[in-house]
């Protein structure tokens, strides 16, 4: 039997669909705040630290805030702002997902009624 379901994905962009936010960068600033570095965030997400540190600055740039926090003695660290935008990004897709599957079940319902097996 074949049971159907819905996998969405959001992106936050800009008016040239840029993207500012997304799940990428979702993991990026999760990664951050478990290990307090870019190089380790690199490392377990197989990135280079240039890619995850330009990621950071691209969103940086077009919210015009800083989101995270780097300082060689401390570490690295979201910044309140940073704290923010993870939190609203994980509301929006919380929300959406509920949205998203209500609207999935409205349309297919329970279909195919056979569960997709062969006559």
């Amino acid at each position: 039997m074949v049971r159907l379901r819905l996998r969405s994905r959001q992106w936050i962009v800009d008016e040239h669909d840029r993207i500012i936010m997304g799940e990428g960068r979702k993991e990026i600033l999760e990664t951050i705040q478990k290990t307090g570095s870019i190089n380790q965030t690199a490392k377990i997400m197989k990135m280079s630290y240039k890619g995850v540190w330009s990621k950071i600055k691209v969103t940086e740039g077009y919210l015009n805030a800083n989101i995270v926090h780097a300082d060689r003695k401390m570490g690295t660290r979201l910044t309140k702002e940073g704290k923010e935008l993870l939190e609203k990004y994980r509301l929006l897709k919380e929300r959406c997902l509920k949205d998203d599957n209500r609207c999935f079940k409205t349309i297919f319902g329970n279909w195919p009624k056979n569960g997709g097996e062969k006559e």
